[in-house]
């Protein structure tokens, strides 16, 4: 613990004096008898500046995350403090998209007032979220092909080689990957968890093939043949989990981002998430699933703030606006493998039933 240095001012602590006179409205700057200093823009600078704080604070909670992930073990300590520290990342996302609550006070026509003295900017050119996306596991390359342009033709020389440089670096999804391959309990001995799991499987998707057999005759052709087909579909699924080939493809396709070792790890955490030594690993999955949720609204609901404020003109840094924003929330997400894992989910009552010596790790001893 810190000792007390001498008195500390407020002001003084905070750099008051700075910060508050970072607030500059550029009508203030022109501001002429003809165009006088727009009211409004004071609001637009301080919304965006205090997005950039939040920012900053992401990113220093993220790094310290990245550094527990980039150690060859981690502790259960250590699993609590990524926890933490997650949840509040999500928070600060899910504070800064009441952000768009208090710009929408300002109106359409008061943004015209000022908004050409913005041109070429852009929030696109906000380094520290891109920042945020890179570590998280947006890359460049992961973008649609509208989107690499804009990722870096509308940034400054040095702001696009730093960015450049952090893509160099490995992402939280990547770590998590790793971490996930390490995961045990699913082999040991002569038990192998996944040989129980595709007996399960077998048995339920058995019973839904009597099931639909047996409600045929109600149904015309056409109803036969759909039932059929979402039959044949659920099993090709459920198999792509087990097929090597079929996973690389899905992989190279855009479709999934984690390894297969790491993806049915990750199935078998959210199987038994009940279990105590899992409920850590289960909360942090979920917390990455939150806040890819959080920062996909967050792009929906800034699409849907600048159709109201622009209709269909296009942005300040020369983008389509409201259809490419659009286009960047349906597209950019990162943990949608983990979404995508309630596919292979069994009902609890259908779960294997784990051996003593699988019991014994994965639960607490007094």
């Amino acid at each position: 613990m810190h000792k007390n240095q001498g008195p500390v001012y407020y002001p003084q602590y905070l750099k008051l004096d700075q910060f508050l006179d970072c607030q500059i409205p550029m009508s203030r700057v022109h501001a002429t008898q003809a165009d006088p200093e727009v009211h409004e823009e004071m609001l637009f600078i301080v919304v965006h500046q205090a997005y950039e704080l939040w920012f900053k604070q992401m990113i220093h909670d993220l790094d310290s995350v990245l550094d527990i992930f980039r150690q060859p073990e981690i502790s259960d300590q250590d699993l609590g403090t990524i926890v933490q520290r997650l949840d509040r990342i999500l928070k600060i996302q899910n504070l800064i998209g009441g952000h768009l609550d208090i710009l929408e006070t300002m109106t359409p026509m008061d943004f015209l007032e000022f908004r050409n003295l913005l041109i070429p900017a852009s929030g696109f050119q906000s380094t520290q979220f891109r920042e945020i996306e890179i570590k998280l596991g947006l890359k460049t390359n992961d973008r649609v092909s509208v989107d690499r342009e804009f990722f870096l033709g509308r940034l400054s020389e040095k702001d696009r080689d730093r960015l450049l440089k952090i893509e160099e670096g490995t992402s939280l999804i990547k770590l998590v990957e790793k971490w996930l391959e390490r995961t045990p309990f699913t082999q040991m001995g002569t038990f192998n968890f996944w040989d129980e799991y595709k007996i399960k499987v077998n048995e339920m998707l058995a019973e839904d093939e009597k099931t639909i057999k047996s409600n045929l005759a109600h149904l015309d052709e056409a109803g036969q043949k759909a039932q059929l087909e979402n039959l044949r579909i659920t099993r090709e699924t459920f198999d792509s989990l087990f097929n090597k080939d079929v996973h690389e493809s899905l992989i190279q396709g855009g479709q999934r981002k984690l390894s297969q070792k790491a993806l049915l790890n990750g199935l078998f955490i959210l199987l038994y998430r009940h279990e105590p030594l899992l409920s850590w690993p289960f909360k942090m999955i979920s917390l990455m699933m939150d806040l890819d949720e959080s920062m996909t609204t967050w792009r929906q609901r800034h699409a849907l703030m600048a159709q109201r404020m622009l209709g269909s003109k296009i942005g300040t840094g020369g983008s389509s606006g409201h259809q490419y924003l659009k286009r960047a929330a349906e597209n950019n997400r990162v943990f949608l493998d983990f979404f995508n894992l309630s596919t292979y989910l069994l009902p609890t009552s259908r779960l294997p039933n784990l051996p003593a010596a699988v019991l014994e790790k994965l639960r607490f001893k007094s």
